[in-house]
């Protein structure tokens, strides 16, 4: 379906715009409580809590590339959930929340075991709902796991929602591989490769320094950073066993996929019809919005409506006996 409720400003035109603009209008961080989570494999990970009332829902936020707590999306949705009073947390990916991981592994956008152990130890908290909510390389992942629990996924949380995510993983990294776009992989880059470096460092023999040091694109660190450090074959291996977008048949719980047709970061022909997807999942596809942005209201506008779509998505799945807010 495509989205009737939200409407680009006129004076930011274009998906480069609306996905730039919200990173200078990103507003205060909200009063976070870090909490480090110890790996089955002894690495950790880190994550960033707003506190809400006993027995209020749990909201949990998987974030984007080179995200955190900090991206501009997770301070917006933090400060919406807490002032519900519901419980929120943004759950770092390794090596995303200011420190190094341990091992020589970091994350990527297949990451769905990751998220298993994650979601089953929050759902162990007892939350009256659990809420899911993955933005670009975090919403391919969740829609991974979605798929692969099938009718097992409610079991462990109430309902999901995927934001912008690269649902075809070859389509949206040729997409970033020529053009304007190239100034979103050299963004990118510009923490990556450092990061891969220091990596090598610590892990001897796990990379191609050479390769690594001269990727020009997100393919080029893909293929000589990501896959090998995580058991792929090369790149091209990466993006056919982790996209989600050929998945998503097998998706059973209640799932929003909701898209900006003017995304730069996904050319909406990589985009799956409504007719292709299951009865679980709601697709919208917004005619503007950029990747991740959604900007609206008078200059310098605000940020705010995606939130309130996700919140309002999840409001429709909450437990009878729980009732909005």
């Amino acid at each position: 379906m495509t989205g009737q409720h939200y409407s680009a400003p006129a004076w930011l035109p274009g998906g480069h715009a609306q996905t730039i603009w919200p990173l200078l209008i990103k507003g205060p961080l909200p009063d976070y409580r870090r909490e480090r989570w110890d790996t089955p494999d002894h690495d950790f990970i880190d994550l960033d809590w707003v506190a809400g009332k006993p027995g209020a829902p749990c909201v949990v936020l998987f974030h984007g590339l080179e995200g955190s707590s900090r991206s501009h999306y997770a301070r917006r949705l933090m400060h919406a959930v807490g002032r519900r009073g519901w419980h929120g947390v943004v759950v770092h990916f390794r090596g995303c929340s200011g420190e190094p991981n341990r091992l020589p592994r970091a994350y990527h956008s297949g990451d769905s075991q990751e998220i298993d152990w994650v979601l089953r130890r929050l759902q162990a908290r007892g939350y009256p709902a659990l809420f899911v909510a993955g933005v670009s390389l975090g919403g391919n992942a969740v829609l991974k796991w979605l798929a692969e629990q099938g009718g097992q996924a409610s079991g462990v949380m109430t309902a999901a929602a995927a934001v912008s995510a690269p649902l075809d993983l070859a389509a949206a990294n040729a997409a970033l591989s020529s053009g304007f776009n190239l100034v979103y992989a050299r963004h990118f880059l510009r923490t990556l490769i450092p990061a891969s470096l220091a990596k090598e460092l610590r892990f001897p023999g796990r990379i191609d320094v050479r390769r690594a040091q001269a990727a020009r694109t997100l393919r080029d660190f893909d293929d000589a950073v990501t896959a090998p450090l995580h058991g792929f074959l090369g790149a091209d291996d990466y993006y056919a066993r982790s996209s989600a977008g050929p998945l998503l048949a097998a998706v059973q719980a209640p799932t929003l996929l909701l898209h900006a047709a003017n995304d730069p970061f996904l050319p909406p022909a990589a985009l799956p019809r409504p007719e292709q997807l299951p009865d679980a999942v709601t697709l919208e596809v917004l005619h503007h919005g950029g990747h991740v942005g959604f900007v609206h209201g008078a200059l310098p506008g605000h940020i705010d409506w995606l939130p309130q779509r996700l919140l309002a998505h999840f409001d429709a799945h909450l437990p009878r006996s729980f009732g909005v807010r």
